[in-house]
């Protein structure tokens, strides 16, 4: 009988052992849960850059969270991601962004009429929340180009992003029609073999 009581005992223990680690995982996404629930890093709607991807939270329980990807794919990540790894929101304070668009032009473009054509852009634009109209050189590159950021400001994600699309594809023609020669060009240095006979 005592050995039977000793190996029922072993047995259990064992049992509990594997149950333990078992529902260790299970234990942790729930805790997460509750920690998400109180300190609220990510609430319904709000937009967030999860594993590369852009996305809205579509739902959030104790255990998953479902974010609706803008190709209207939907990524479910267990909830303790949000607590061990990081993650961009875009909108956890307030939706407004800014949104920048870079062209890579030649040094002779003008500057100042770029200015004065993104400020006529924005000012005809709905998508526009009339914060943040903005034109800089921000970078010069070894193969003779310039970098061109226009930075501008939407009231959220969305309008942001169309915001950028619509100031892009229209500088761009505004360059071709009015300064075609200072769209990029590629340099190449030839010497003449010739030239020292």
């Amino acid at each position: 009988m005592r050995k039977i009581g000793a190996g029922l005992l072993t047995g259990v223990g064992i049992g509990g052992i594997i149950i333990g680690f078992a529902a260790q995982k299970s234990l942790g996404n729930l805790l997460a849960g509750f920690q998400i629930a109180f300190t609220q890093p990510i609430r319904i709607d709000d937009v967030l850059i999860v594993e590369g991807e852009w996305g809205r939270v579509e739902e959030i329980t104790l255990t998953y969270v479902v974010v609706s990807i803008w190709d209207q794919r939907r990524l479910i990540l267990p909830i303790t991601y949000f607590i061990e790894k990081p993650f961009q929101n875009w909108t956890r304070v307030s939706a407004d962004l800014l949104g920048t668009v870079f062209l890579y032009m030649d040094y002779t473009i003008p500057i100042e009429p770029l200015r004065q054509e993104l400020t006529r852009l924005l000012t005809t634009n709905p998508l526009w929340d009339k914060r943040v109209n903005v034109v800089q050189v921000t970078d010069t590159n070894k193969d003779g180009s310039i970098e061109i950021r226009f930075l501008m400001s939407a009231s959220n994600s969305s309008r942001a992003f169309d915001l950028r699309c619509n100031v892009r594809e229209a500088m761009i023609t505004f360059i071709q029609n009015n300064y075609p020669e200072s769209l990029p060009k590629t340099r190449l240095e030839h010497k003449d073999k010739f030239a020292n006979l």
